[in-house]
């Protein structure tokens, strides 16, 4: 009968698997800086870096399993099908060091998933057919591998609060790292831990004709001990080398390229924090795409942009919609056109997609009882965001990043901490400064635009409240005052509550906030970024103190 690795001692285990890992780990010190050239990439290479990607779908598929195969099928890839998508690419979200969808020699098995194990017993072979399919309909596939995710439960459809930890960790509890997951997370500063990622990465570049693997860290940080990220990085860099050089290993064999994409937060100083040298991986070739961000509207695009100039790296900003940035979870199409449109404004390969709704909502409703079915302008949205063209001379919401709601991160990546909103102003007191980003190039396009508004909601307001507000030093007169204003998404003075749940957000009625609109003339505008002065004037008779920006937006409207 074969041994299962788990029950191997340490020393064991690490030897046969360095050993079996072709070159790629053995050579060099993990950690070590790299002397060596920056990799070459052949010509066919780079030429699949630059295939056309307009809209990338990180998909993560767990939910429904154990239906009929071909119903289930459909339901997955109903946007993808849909006549002028514009959906180049699914990436699948199903790669973890955990329990896995596919057979591994090295991981244990999904199996305790009723409807994975059902379809086990039925010869379905998930992420075979998944690559199938994608293949069918001529799209990119990338298998999607979260760094360090957290333990499934027993049943396998949640997170194991309650549960014990995965069998890996149970086997090797000097893997995992101390930190705000009960059970710790994948500690990359363990060269154990670096060896079994890339060796099970292997087995899933060797088993599925994918043509990439993107590695997400947003899922989860800390995967280096905390406070000393930066000091290890070159840990981390270790395995984005190590994985480079196997998927190269594994292109050279097949005779097709094989991309490597990173997920990392979405600016430079977030990278440094939770430890991602992307200067190193950029110089060294190490990576074909950086996915910038996951729940932020807010991406240095032209850092990363400086950072990888003269290389072949892809830039794609990401957007989740279910840990969606704080106070826009299913946001309507024209906060979806702002948030997209900036992002190709500044430069942007390709656009992500993450934890949107899998079909349109009448087809959801038939799938999913545990979650409102996801908004219409998803559905329309992929027919629209995958390029500033078709984005183009439409109605626009740009709206300013709020802080808060992920607090399964311990580090920088996805807390959205330095966000400037909420703030309080003091009335009386020095204006507040924010910076506002525009796409459109509102003053050439005067004559097409029928309307720009200035919107702010406020928290502790008074009805009657004297606002002075100025864009890019122009004064704007106040256009309308609704001091009855709900927004089901602001809980002042209540903490704001995680991001994530079913959607189903319900209005306080005795919430109370302000919101006022201001003209603005659309010359006044400029494309890129913007400064908006506020300013609590006060009155007369209004007591001293302090009101919360709570929301603060741009609002175009074209004519025709």
């Amino acid at each position: 009968m074969k041994k299962s690795w788990r029950t191997l001692p340490r020393r064991s285990f690490l030897t046969a698997m360095i050993a079996g890992c072709g070159g790629v780990l053995a050579g060099r010190a993990p950690g070590t800086s790299s002397d060596d050239r920056e990799v070459q990439l052949s010509p066919e290479h780079r030429s699949a870096v630059g295939r056309r990607r307009r809209i990338v779908v990180q998909y993560d598929c767990h939910g429904q399993m154990g239906l009929d195969i071909d119903r289930w099928i459909k339901y997955r890839f109903s946007y993808a099908d849909q006549p002028g998508t514009q959906i180049d690419a699914l990436w699948w979200d199903l790669g973890r060091l955990g329990n896995v969808v596919y057979p591994s020699k090295l991981l244990n098995s999904f199996e305790n998933h009723k409807g994975f194990k059902k379809w086990r017993d039925q010869g379905i072979e998930l992420v075979g057919r998944l690559v199938e399919e994608t293949r069918r309909r001529n799209l990119e596939c990338f298998w999607h591998h979260r760094v360090s995710e957290v333990d499934l439960g027993r049943d396998g459809t949640g997170a194991a609060w309650k549960d014990p930890p995965d069998p890996l960790k149970q086997a090797h509890p000097d893997w995992a790292l101390k930190c705000w997951w009960p059970h710790g997370l994948w500690d990359f500063s363990n060269s154990a831990v670096r060896q079994i990622t890339v060796e099970s990465l292997r087995e899933v570049a060797e088993r599925y004709d994918f043509d990439g693997i993107q590695l997400d860290f947003a899922r989860h940080v800390p995967c280096l001990p905390l406070g000393r990220q930066w000091e290890l990085r070159h840990h981390v860099t270790d395995l984005v080398r190590n994985v480079r050089r196997m998927l190269l290993e594994v292109e050279g064999k097949r005779g097709r390229p094989f991309l490597l994409a990173a997920k990392v937060p979405q600016n430079l100083q977030g990278c440094r924090t939770d430890g991602f040298d992307v200067e190193v991986w950029a110089a060294e070739n190490l990576v074909d795409i950086f996915t910038l961000g996951s729940r932020s509207m807010e991406v240095d695009l032209g850092a990363f942009r400086r950072l990888t100039a003269g290389r072949a790296i892809r830039l794609q900003p990401c957007f989740d919609d279910h840990h969606t940035t704080d106070g826009y979870r299913f946001a309507p199409i024209e906060v979806l056109r702002g948030v997209f449109a900036n992002w190709w404004q500044q430069g942007a390969d390709s656009v992500c997609t993450f934890n949107w709704s899998n079909a349109p909502p009448e087809i959801q409703r038939k799938f999913e009882d545990d979650y409102l079915p996801g908004p219409h302008s998803h559905e329309q949205a992929y027919q629209e965001i995958g390029s500033a063209e078709t984005l183009q001379f439409k109605d626009k919401v740009f709206a300013v990043e709020r802080r808060g709601g992920y607090p399964w991160a311990e580090g920088y990546f996805n807390r959205n901490d330095d966000a400037p909103l909420p703030v309080n102003l003091s009335r009386g007191g020095p204006p507040g400064t924010l910076r506002l980003r525009i796409s459109d190039d509102l003053p050439k396009h005067a004559d097409r635009v029928r309307k720009v508004l200035l919107r702010t909601v406020w928290f502790g307001a008074n009805d009657d409240e004297a606002v002075e507000a100025a864009l890019n030093g122009v004064s704007l007169p106040v256009l309308e005052s609704d001091p009855h204003w709900k927004d089901a998404q602001i809980f002042s003075p209540a903490a704001q509550p995680a991001s994530g749940g079913t959607g189903q957000y319900t209005v306080n009625p005795s919430q109370r906030l302000l919101r006022l609109d201001f003209a603005v003339a659309p010359r006044a505008c400029r494309q890129g970024e913007n400064l908006v002065q506020l300013r609590l004037a006060g009155r007369d008779k209004q007591a001293a103190g302090q009101a919360a920006l709570e929301k603060l937006e741009v609002h175009v409207q074209y004519r025709g």
